[in-house]
């Protein structure tokens, strides 16, 4: 037994090195690569490996094109085959699946170039209508048939646009590792914390430099004032996992904000989405909250708190209390661009198709989300996302093209005005004139949480900071009042508003920079 063991051992160590030797050239082509075979190695050898490869990101399919009978065929590299092609054909009516008499179509896509004897490809193929997948590990050429377009919109989108190929980078081992690597980041537990603190170093290059403790501040009530803004990050659990995947693709270091205001008798108070509530009491569940919240104070500038007008801060506050979060337009604050602020593999024809899943799946959900504010950007209503893009197609304009169209302030949904917690922010101070002249040039609604704390409206003299920010060790130019890390604010009080603000501007990681005054 031992002597088998030995020989066994010897074995995986020769295909090791054969893997990894000849995995670096592609001239030669070798019986499997090492993430080919990781998964029948023990778990304490292949798991750290198969971890260093591949990551939450890896989970998202990457567009590599769009195939119709009109426009001949595509090619691209694949993950595991490197020569692909694809075509597709129209079908006539003749199945019985087919009860509209609309036809179907059959997808053929040949499979070429194998970097290993080993590794497959796995593909999503999607249209608004309908999603599906299909693997592939052998070359020749595959078919993926479709007996029945779903409706006439179908057929006509098809015959417009194609057929969306979509490859997982990682193949079937990569995307089930990544799928591993993605759950953690919901997880209430050390495990999930690690992982989104893994993810945002990675992606976003944040540093997480431990504070020196006391990690909760002291707060003198008398030292916070009203508009004060507290921009929050939370690293762990359901929303921590959110707030990491919002942070990515906005390029913010904070996932969620709140304001505080005074009354007339000095009493502080603070908000969260959309109520007002006694500071005391919103403190208390910050400090409860299992999810890890790392929480930052951004006083006003001195110039702007002579500016704010608390009364009509405080009148904005009524007017919304008890209304629902911006879900409407959350994301139309991130898309400003035809491609350029989609973080890789992210793009625009992978939105249009999560949109359709979810509208399959969720219907309410994907009403609520997104079909909105699509028909407010169309001038129409209740059309559903179908309805949409055959509207999008009579006038001649893309489907990416409408998610660029800027969000107006004033726009009134079913449930009432639409705001998120930073617009909610932003649209009180443009009531409370810190905006001035150009307040309504301004559409708050197409501000995320980064284009919020960058905004020159704050305390730029540390020496102003209240004493309890514990700032002589942090040397941080706000005030972090919670957290073990410390927090990180890239371009934090450096833009002045102006016209249009943040109507135009890309986003992409890992420096998400950006032209002057987009």
């Amino acid at each position: 037994m031992a002597l088998i063991s030995k020989n066994l051992i010897m074995f995986l160590r020769i295909l090791l090195f054969l893997g990894f030797w000849f995995g670096f050239g592609q001239s030669f082509k070798v019986p499997f690569r090492v993430n080919d075979v990781l998964p029948v190695l023990p778990r304490q050898v292949s798991w750290p490996l198969l971890n260093n490869f591949h990551s939450a990101v890896d989970l998202l399919p990457s567009f590599v094109g769009s195939v119709s009978p009109n426009n001949g065929s595509i090619e691209w590299k694949g993950a595991c085959f490197y020569g692909n092609q694809a075509r597709m054909e129209f079908t006539s009516g003749t199945t019985g699946d087919d009860d509209k008499g609309l036809g179907g179509g059959v997808l053929y896509l040949k499979t070429d170039e194998a970097h290993s004897w080993t590794c497959m490809d796995l593909y999503v193929f999607a249209t608004p209508y309908r999603v599906t997948w299909d693997y592939y590990f052998s070359a020749r050429e595959h078919t993926l048939k479709i007996d029945a377009w779903e409706e006439p919109a179908e057929l006509e989108y098809v015959k417009e646009h194609g057929i969306s190929v979509f490859l997982m980078p990682s193949g079937m081992l990569g995307t089930f590792m990544s799928l591993i690597d993605v759950l953690p980041l919901f997880s209430n537990s050390a495990w999930g914390q690690n992982a989104n603190l893994a993810f945002l170093q990675k992606h976003m290059g944040a540093s997480f430099e431990r504070r020196s403790k006391p990690w909760i501040a002291t707060i003198n009530p008398d030292d916070v004032h009203s508009g004060d803004f507290l921009a929050l990050s939370k690293i762990r659990g359901r929303w921590g996992g959110f707030e990491t995947l919002e942070k990515w693709v906005t390029g913010a270091f904070a996932g969620h904000t709140s304001v505080c205001l005074k009354d007339d008798s000095g009493k502080l108070w603070g908000e969260e989405i959309i109520v007002v509530i006694p500071w005391e009491e919103w403190w208390e569940l910050a400090l409860k909250d299992n999810s890890n919240p790392h929480i930052a104070l951004l006083p006003l500038h001195p110039d702007m708190r002579a500016k704010f007008n608390a009364t009509a801060a405080w009148a904005y506050a009524r007017s919304m209390s008890g209304k629902p979060y911006g879900y409407h337009n959350m994301i139309f604050s991130w898309i400003d661009t035809i491609a350029e602020n989609y973080p890789p593999p992210l793009d625009s024809h992978l939105v249009v198709s999560l949109m359709s899943m979810w509208t399959r799946v969720q219907p309410a959900y994907a009403a609520n989300m997104w079909n909105e504010a699509l028909n407010k950007r169309l001038g129409t209503e209740g059309l559903d996302l179908y309805g949409i893009l055959d509207e999008t197609e009579k006038r001649g304009i893309t489907f990416d093209h409408l998610l660029t169209i800027p969000e107006q302030d004033d726009w009134i949904y079913s449930d009432g005005k639409s705001t998120t917690c930073v617009a909610f922010i932003l649209e009180m101070y443009k009531e409370a004139g810190l905006f001035g002249p150009i307040a309504s040039s301004i559409q708050v609604t197409e501000f995320t949480i980064r284009d919020a704390y960058v905004l020159k409206l704050f305390e730029n003299n540390q020496t102003r900071l209240p004493i309890w920010c514990n700032n002589e060790n942090d040397q941080l130019p706000f005030c972090q009042i919670l957290g073990e890390y410390r927090m990180e604010l890239p371009q934090y009080n450096t833009i002045e508003p102006y016209a249009k603000m943040n109507e135009n501007c890309p986003s992409l990681p890992p420096t998400y920079e950006r032209p002057v005054k987009c």
